[in-house]
Order: structure tokens, then C-alpha cells, then sequence
């Protein structure tokens, strides 16, 4: 069995090298091929974290306003579909199949997830639960990692006609790909979550397998992005009342090259984010006025950036210990700030600020921490946001923060300037649903986002 199960990942790894990713969604799997059917078979396929944990999509972070580059880094990017990319160009925004890009791996990790559940359902393995539970909740992860690139945002009164994700529910290339709406992706996303839920532990033997408090959290960051607040407050507390433990960032020597530790008590998923050009660490600069935000006393200001000897500001605030790549999954802080503003949502501010306090005095030098208060729900949401952005930098998650601000009004626009060019980005904008790309769609003959 195990020499047959190295067979079937060798001639996986082979099919899936050879089709690209213009082929992924619809070339024909091989039959023949020798399928696991141990327990122990299909959690290896699971722990495959080169296909599974990382390479989580990095469209957002190169299109948002956390970063910028300059025009010589922009320049150097050897694809021109980055720099479309980055200059929020309508179409041809994804690189080729040979360098890889979001779509591709975002399907070859909900492909892993289907075989898994396939595998089990079809030879009926006992004592499955964890596995099932772990390949649910990366199905789900993996579609709502996806859904903030290429959807536009969650809103009630569109989400059962705008366009949503094609719905790979099942590891047969035989099926072919159709777009969903929004609310049928979301809908998936909560099925699968609620289930993961159910079968999960509590905490698994590593933060390199999803746990029950990993599923409660992607169900209040769910609910966020959807707007749901009086749903996303109990699933924040829920998983909060597993797993609240912060790091304290006065224990921290902020003045190393990464100060963050890797497989730190906030990390509930070590996911990492894809590192495509215009978001490598060696290329992608932070505003002094993002800078500047910070207070003296935040210790975030020194933990979280380095200063270069030409003067750019660079992020240095990873979770994962080093430049090995960005994390995305959701954290114990951010649980706290999604508590946060869902309290100051429902008009709770008393325990809105009280989270968010309760968060950021472990950010301050010990002493130095004055609490903040507001007086209505607006204040409150207007300090939490703030926060929020400065709090989760380069996680991959302002871009969705951007789309469900401007769907509630808040009129943000983007802009970016390269060699003089001044390129815009205005609220609501069809480009907030970036591109699919182009080869994917002739391929399946899937509509395309509109633009």
C-alpha cells in the first residue's frame, strides 16, 4: 500500500505539472491510478503542505494599498502580467502556467481536499473524523481565500446573481466547470465550516492541520466579509474561549531582522500566502504615512518594519519567523478585532473597546498603553478599522477589507504612480473582482468577471 500510495502522488504531481494550470479545472484524471485507502494514506495527502498550507492567493496584497513599489522594482518584474496586475488593469493579470499563479494553486488544493473526501466516502475508512474535518475546512479556506480575488463583494441583495466561484465538489476532471453565484460560493464555504466544526479537535498535534478553533474562526471571518455581525461575534467568542492567548510584544527583541516567531501562540493555521513579484519583501514598500500612523510607544512600529539605508520603509512583521513567506490564516488577533467590530456593529461600543484594548496593550511599551473610548457607533468602527488595517498588514486581508468598506459606503479610492502615470482605482469598482485568467476561460468557456 505505501509504495502504491508514493505511486499515485508521483503520478499526480506529474499530471498536474504537465496539464498547467490552464488545464487544471478540466483535463481528464487518469483512472488507473492507484488511490489511497488507508486513513494514514489520506491524512499524508492532507499533510502534503507544499500542495495544501501554502502558495494562498497574493492578488490582493500586490493590488491593495499596503504596499507600493517603486519604478525601478517595477521595472524588474519579469511579467507583464504583474505589473497589469498592479496597475489594476482590466484583463491578462495572472502570470503563465510555467510561473504559476493563484488560480492554479488555489485548485490544486481544493483537488487534494475532494480526493480526500472522495477517498473516504468511497471505501468507507473508520475513525475518519480529523481527516474529513481537516479536508472540509481546507476546501472551505481555499474557496474563501479565492472568493475575495475573484468575486466581487458580499452583498444580500446581489449575491444570488452576481458571479461566484466554479464549485469543484468532487476530484473527477470529467465534470465541467461552472461559475456559481456569490451566495451559493458563501453558502458552500459555511457547509463545508460548519461540518469541519463538528468533526475537528479542539487543537490538532500542530498548526500545520486545521482544528476546530481554526473552523470557528474562518466562520466569524466569513460572516465578517458577508456582513453578518450578529453571526461573526459568537464565532469570534466561540473561538476565542478555545485560544486567546497574544503575544506580548514587550517580551519581543523588536530590533531583529524578524522579531515575530514562527508557530507563535496566535498562529491557529501555518497557511502562507504565494510570492509573486510585486508582494517580495525585497520589493514591496510601506507609505510613511502608514509609518507614521504609528505611535511612539506601539512597539508594532519597530516590530513590524525596517527602516532601509535609502530611507524606504520595508515590512518585516511576519508570523512565520522569516521572509519564507506571509501568513493568511486567521490569528488570535484578528479573532479579537473581528469581535471587536462585530460588538461596535450591534451597538455594543462598551465591548468593542474593551477587545480592542484588550489587543492592543500588548502592542505597547508596558506603561504606556492609554485605552481607547468612543462615544458612538461610528467612532468606534472608525478606531477599530484603523487598528484593524495596522494591526493585520501583509496577511493578505485588507483587500477583502477594502471591498466589503466601499460596498457599505465608505468611498475609498486607490491610487498608485509609476514613472509619472498616475493609475486609479475607484470604490466599487468592476476590477475589485480581479481578472480570471484568460486561458482558464477558453478553456471551460466560463464567463468571464465582468469589466
Amino acid at each position: 500500500m505505501k509504495k502504491s500510495f508514493k505511486i499515485t502522488l508521483g503520478l499526480l504531481s506529474v499530471v498536474m505539472i504537465l496539464t498547467g494550470c490552464n488545464r487544471f479545472l478540466d483535463e481528464k484524471s487518469d483512472s488507473t491510478l492507484a488511490v489511497p485507502v488507508s486513513l494514514e494514506d489520506n491524512q499524508a495527502l492532507m499533510d502534503r503542505l507544499s500542495d495544501v498550507m501554502i502558495n494562498f492567493a497574493s492578488s490582493g496584497l500586490a493590488s491593495c494599498d499596503e504596499l507600493y513599489l517603486s519604478d525601478a522594482d517595477f521595472d524588474a518584474m519579469e511579467y507583464q502580467e504583474d505589473k497589469r496586475l498592479y496597475t489594476w488593469q482590466k484583463d491578462h493579470v495572472s502570470a503563465s502556467q510555467g510561473a504559476g499563479n493563484d488560480w492554479y494553486y488555489t485548485y490544486k488544493a481544493i483537488y487534494i481536499s475532494n480526493v480526500v473526501l472522495n477517498n473516504l466516502d468511497s471505501y468507507a475508512i473508520l475513525g475518519a473524523e480529523n481527516v474529513r474535518g481537516q479536508a472540509l475546512a481546507m476546501r472551505a479556506i481555499r474557496y474563501l481565500d479565492a472568493a475575495q480575488i475573484w468575486c466581487p463583494a458580499y452583498s444580500s441583495d446581489k449575491a444570488s446573481t452576481d458571479l461566484g466561484l466554479p464549485l469543484r465538489l468532487d476530484p473527477d476532471m470529467n465534470i465541467t466547470s461552472q461559475r456559481s453565484t456569490v451566495k451559493q460560493t458563501y453558502d458552500q464555504i459555511l457547509k463545508d465550516l460548519q461540518q469541519a466544526v463538528d468533526l475537528l479537535p479542539v487543537k490538532q498535534v500542530a498548526a500545520s492541520r486545521p482544528s476546530k478553533v481554526t473552523a470557528l474562526g474562518y466562520l466569524a471571518r466569513t460572516y465578517l466579509f458577508m456582513g453578518d455581525y450578529q453571526k461573526s461575534l459568537p464565532y469570534a467568542l466561540q473561538a476565542l474561549s478555545y485560544q486567546n492567548t497574544l503575544v506580548d510584544f514587550n517580551t519581543l527583541n523588536v530590533t531583529e531582522s524578524y522579531p515575530i516567531k514562527d508557530m507563535n501562540p496566535e498562529v491557529l493555521l501555518r497557511t502562507t500566502m504565494r510570492i509573486s513579484a510585486p508582494v517580495r519583501f525585497a520589493a514591496a514598500k510601506v507609505t510613511d504615512t502608514l509609518y507614521q500612523s504609528y505611535n511612539a510607544n506601539d512597539l508594532r512600529k519597530s516590530a513590524y518594519f525596517r527602516i532601509n539605508a535609502n530611507g524606504d520603509i520595508s515590512f518585516k512583521g511576519n508570523y512565520t519567523g522569516g521572509s519564507s513567506g506571509k501568513i493568511t490564516s486567521v490569528a488570535v488577533d484578528e479573532l479579537y478585532l473581528i469581535a471587536a467590530e462585530s460588538y461596535a456593529q450591534t451597538n455594543d461600543i462598551t465591548n468593542a473597546m474593551m477587545m480592542l484594548n484588550n489587543l492592543l496593550i500588548k502592542r505597547w511599551k508596558t506603561g504606556t498603553y492609554i485605552p481607547f473610548t468612543a462615544g458612538s457607533k461610528q467612532e468606534a468602527l472608525a478606531i477599530i478599522k484603523k487598528e484593524r488595517c495596522k494591526e493585520l498588514l501583509f496577511r493578505g486581508i485588507r483587500w477583502a477589507d477594502l471591498k466589503r468598506y466601499n460596498r457599505d459606503g465608505a468611498n475609498i479610492t486607490l491610487t498608485r504612480t509609476i514613472h509619472g502615470q498616475t493609475y486609479t482605482l475607484p470604490p466599487n469598482d468592476l476590477r475589485y473582482a480581479i481578472a480570471i485568467p484568460e486561458d482558464i476561460i477558453s478553456l471551460s468557456g466560463m464567463p468571464q468577471n465582468p469589466r
